[in-house]
């Protein structure tokens, strides 16, 4: 009787183990039949009250059941246990590229950045294509192909960083020397004279050549990028953007580039500024001028509501923007093969710092703030 009962005992937990929906239910399970209240582990305590006949197939029968329930357990504890994680996986996806809680606002384009785009999109709506070129450049392309000869004055007002060729031992040439090396005869790096080739270009003015070199006239370039020169204060930095223009075709006047710069510092300053253009020198154009857009702050007046002087403009009704002028036909002649001869086109060139019309737009009192990362200063341009 005892032997049918453990017998009946194993089908019927089999049968429930093996269709346990859950670890819960199957919990329930193991307690009802391996429990130390369940009828199983009260035969096996009972087998020393046995007929000693029966005690040693009982109680083998009784092990070999229980076992066999607990091995059965494991294995359904384990398949459940799978499938209930397959389903939370399932049932509780989550999408790690979403933002966190609170969401970070969204980024958004450096002001520098902005500026020129603004240029760039005012430009391109006058018909003038946009351009970019080196950064490193040849001495070439910076100076002698835009009028500044080797020993030339202006060099010196550009002072800038030059490069060293891989395996060449001499030094850059010094602050004091730049003007007195322009004028040593050229050799290769290491020989007994060495005049330095590579610069970082101190304008984008050299692209103006390389596009030159390019296409044959008319054309109508814009030429964004930064620029570097040995400066460093609250208005002038090491490193900086420049946007330059070019206009070269047959019957351009210095008419023409005062209506380009007035059509384009309206769009940036506001429809009702006033352009003037004051003489000025410049190697690479003749006649040269420094054009200056009408204040802002105090409309041209020089003085704001209360009587006070202007601190924008410092009273004079003007504020300094850029230089520009027409090309000069000496920087026409080295380009004359590609079809700019200087007798039958003629054109302008301009220029002007990105920072400094950023500065004057958000009214930013300080250059390096554009550079210093200061989140608190860089979202007020969101």
């Amino acid at each position: 009787m005892t032997l049918e009962r453990i017998e009946k005992i194993e089908v019927d937990a089999t049968a429930a183990i093996e269709t346990a929906p859950g670890t819960a239910e199957l919990e329930e399970l193991r307690v009802r039949f391996l429990g130390r209240k369940a009828e199983l582990t009260t035969i096996l305590r009972g087998i020393a009250e046995l007929p000693e006949a029966e005690r040693a197939e009982v109680g083998a029968g009784a092990n070999r059941v229980r076992k066999e329930l607990e091995s059965l357990l494991a294995r359904r504890a384990a398949e459940l246990d799978a499938a209930e994680l397959e389903s939370q996986l399932s049932s509780d996806t989550i999408d790690v590229t979403l933002p966190g809680a609170p969401a970070r606002p969204a980024g958004h384009l450096h002001l520098i950045t902005r500026t020129t785009r603004q240029i760039e999109d005012v430009m391109a709506g006058l018909g003038y294509r946009v351009i970019e070129g080196p950064e490193i450049e040849h001495d070439y392309y910076n100076f002698t192909a835009l009028n500044h000869p080797p020993g030339h004055p202006a060099r010196m007002l550009q002072d800038t960083f030059y490069v060293v060729p891989p395996g060449s031992s001499a030094p850059a040439p010094s602050r004091k020397s730049d003007r007195d090396a322009q004028s040593l005869p050229r050799s290769e790096p290491g020989g007994s004279v060495w005049v330095p080739d590579l610069l970082l270009r101190t304008h984008t003015s050299p692209v103006q050549v390389r596009a030159m070199e390019a296409q044959p006239p008319p054309i109508f370039v814009i030429v964004p990028g930064k620029v570097y020169r040995r400066d460093s204060d609250a208005t002038h930095s090491p490193m900086f953007h420049q946007v330059e223009g070019l206009a070269i075709a047959e019957g351009i006047t210095l008419a023409d580039l005062q209506g380009t710069l007035e059509q384009m510092l309206r769009a940036l300053f506001g429809a009702e500024r006033q352009i003037r253009m004051r003489p000025h020198f410049f190697p690479f154009t003749e006649p040269s001028v420094e054009f200056d857009v009408s204040c802002f702050q105090c409309h041209g007046t020089g003085e704001l509501s209360g009587g006070e002087r202007c601190n924008l403009c410092k009273g004079q009704g003007w504020i300094e923007v850029g230089g520009a002028g027409m090309v000069d036909p000496n920087v026409l002649g080295f380009v004359e093969a590609s079809g700019y001869d200087p007798e039958r086109v003629q054109g302008f060139a301009f220029g002007m710092g990105v920072e400094r019309m950023a500065m004057l737009r958000h009214g930013v009192p300080d250059l390096r703030r554009f550079f210093d990362n200061d989140v608190r200063m860089l979202e007020q341009f969101s």
